[in-house]
């Protein structure tokens, strides 16, 4: 992100923002890299749409013997109150932070993503 101000741009990291690592499908992974990269965009914007919906939602209908067993490590970074508004979820839900982003693909928002320009976006200070 840059900041704009003082008559001069700062690049600078986006506050809003935390890494985190979980694990995910692998086939799930690849169905985000495909619809990524057909909508311009950044796999983790998606998962943040989907998991905005399931969140709004506020229940989730999710089968624990279901779970997949190709899940790889994945680290990105997403909105740390989303972040946060997911785990608080998770937890009320009894289930992990992985089983409600898998779930939550099924929910993405095409129509308001974020695309790969956002995070190089120009803010005033």
């Amino acid at each position: 992100m840059w900041i704009k101000g003082h008559g001069r741009l700062i690049h600078t990291t986006d506050a809003s923002r935390v890494k985190f690592r979980t694990n995910i499908s692998q086939s799930t992974l690849n169905q985000l890299n495909t619809l990524a990269t057909r909508y311009d965009t950044y796999q983790n914007y998606l998962l943040e749409s989907g998991l905005q919906t399931v969140l709004e939602q506020g229940v989730i209908t999710f089968d624990k013997e279901s779970r997949p067993n190709d899940r790889v490590q994945y680290k990105t970074t997403y909105d740390k109150d989303l972040l946060q508004k997911v785990m608080d979820f998770a937890k009320e839900q009894k289930l992990y932070v992985n089983d409600v982003l898998e779930y939550s693909v099924q929910y993405i928002d095409y129509n308001s993503l974020k695309n790969k320009g956002h995070k190089h976006r120009v803010e005033k200070l």
